[in-house]
């Protein structure tokens, strides 16, 4: 990954074109709903079924999503590679080092293709190469047979340390499930601030605190609540953020929320109070990503929230459902 400060508009000659982003991703095949489903509101552009790159204008930091792989500055563009290593010489480095990497994802090539394509574009390049620590690397893809080249920037996933709390449920939200959930509730965080009314030990909120998402926890359970007050301060986050309260007596307007709502394996929650969750939901918060065991559509509509999206996430045998609604 490139650890230079230069973005696209540096590398070459002035443009008055909007940029343009690729953003390449990858995800199990028990996610994949909730990884379209998060990326869509991310980058704010529905992904085609089947491909595993998406182009848009919006600039989007690529540790946000735990699905993203690269995102691809797009500074140069062409229908064959020679056009692509022609312009390459355009390419203003001011004597950072390089390296140029033709990325797996988009039209297909082998191994064998893709280095030949990275030598053919690399010769043009006027810098010295650097195979280990460059300065700046470039990306290549070819998506619906144009070709792009720009600097290429990969996630550093330091969330990954999140898995690692010294409190969770053995049923709780994965780092990377509540890492797509803040991320669909809050795409642009804009001084928004999220609420978690029933946070348990606190997943969501460490996802949204090291996005710089801020946000406000509660949960009726003490057990919780001490449980989360440990992880926020493992990972050197204010413990005074989650407070003991059931969300049905909870005030204020909030712009976004998450409820994860409670399940017992051993028993299911009565309807009437999944109602009266979704109804006080609907009272405190604008938009709310619900994360739910049991179906929820009638008591949805009920409740009067209108449903924007929906995925199933799956562990093992456990099934969650996801609800984008406004």
């Amino acid at each position: 990954m490139s650890n230079s400060s230069r973005t696209a508009r540096h590398l070459y000659p002035s443009t008055s074109d909007k940029p343009q982003y690729v953003y390449t991703f990858a995800c199990h095949e028990t996610e994949r709903e909730l990884c379209h489903l998060e990326l869509a509101q991310l980058l704010g552009t529905p992904l085609k079924s089947g491909e595993d790159w998406l182009q848009t204008s919006r600039r989007v930091d690529p540790d946000r999503s735990p699905f993203v792989s690269a995102r691809l500055e797009v500074g140069l563009s062409g229908d064959s590679v020679e056009a692509i290593a022609a312009q390459a010489g355009q390419i203003q480095l001011s004597g950072a080092t390089f390296k140029v990497v033709c990325l797996k994802a988009g039209d297909p090539f082998t191994y064998e293709e893709r280095r030949d394509v990275e030598r053919q574009v690399g010769r043009h390049i006027k810098g010295t190469a650097q195979m280990k620590s460059p300065e700046v690397t470039l990306g290549l893809i070819r998506t619906e047979g144009i070709w792009s080249l720009g600097e290429l920037h990969e996630p550093e996933r330091a969330w990954l340390t999140h898995k690692q709390k010294p409190y969770n449920y053995s049923t709780g939200l994965s780092s990377r499930v509540a890492r797509a959930l803040v991320n669909m509730a809050v795409p642009e965080p804009d001084n928004t601030v999220l609420l978690d009314p029933c946070c348990g030990m606190g997943n969501v909120l460490i996802e949204a605190l090291s996005m710089g998402i801020q946000v406000q926890g509660s949960d009726i359970n003490p057990l919780a609540i001490r449980g989360a007050r440990v992880n926020l301060r493992h990972y050197g986050y204010d413990d005074q953020l989650v407070s003991i309260q059931d969300m049905n007596e909870l005030s204020g307007s909030y712009e976004a929320s998450i409820l994860d709502l409670p399940y017992n394996v051993c028993s299911v929650l009565p309807e009437e109070d999944r109602l009266q969750m979704l109804r006080s939901l609907r009272r405190l918060a604008r938009r709310a990503v619900i994360v739910s065991t049991e179906p929820l559509e009638e008591q949805l509509r009920l409740a009067g929230w209108n449903v924007l999206g929906r995925a199933i996430t799956t562990k093992g045998s456990f099934v969650r459902e996801v609800w984008l609604c406004e």
